[in-house]
């Protein structure tokens, strides 16, 4: 451990929630789905781990307080698609990439497995991937 170099956890340790009874509700299942979501990226991203447990312990009655020291996780997903790239059998290849902050958290490249006559559809079938 003495040649790892050091990185900063997205949250503040020193900063602890409580159950906050006074707060506004939130909805539980949106909280949850964020919740879920992150406990899914820190296969990959071990110094989130602190962070997203610390929030997790509320998703019972989460209020704006709850939810608003998740915010620090900004989630941002690109997608696109060339239109009928491969030249034998006429498939798009769709692409994606999934920036946690600003860190690269993953990325992907695929050839679609349908034929697609547009463009729009071939951006749809990339999405929905």
């Amino acid at each position: 451990m003495k040649t790892c170099d050091p990185i900063g956890t997205p949250m503040e340790i020193k900063d602890k929630l409580d159950l906050d009874k006074n707060g506004t509700l939130v909805d539980a299942m949106k909280y949850r789905s964020v919740i879920c979501a992150l406990m899914y990226l820190t296969s990959s991203r071990p110094d989130i781990i602190h962070a997203t447990c610390l929030c997790a312990r509320y998703q019972a009655q989460p209020t704006e307080k709850h939810l608003k020291e998740d915010s620090g996780f900004e989630l941002t997903g690109f997608s696109d698609a060339d239109y009928a790239g491969c030249r034998d059998s006429f498939k798009s290849t769709s692409s994606g990439t999934q920036f946690l902050s600003k860190k690269l958290v993953g990325w992907s490249s695929k050839k679609q497995d349908c034929t697609v006559l547009s463009t729009a559809k071939v951006e749809y079938v990339s999405l929905s991937a």
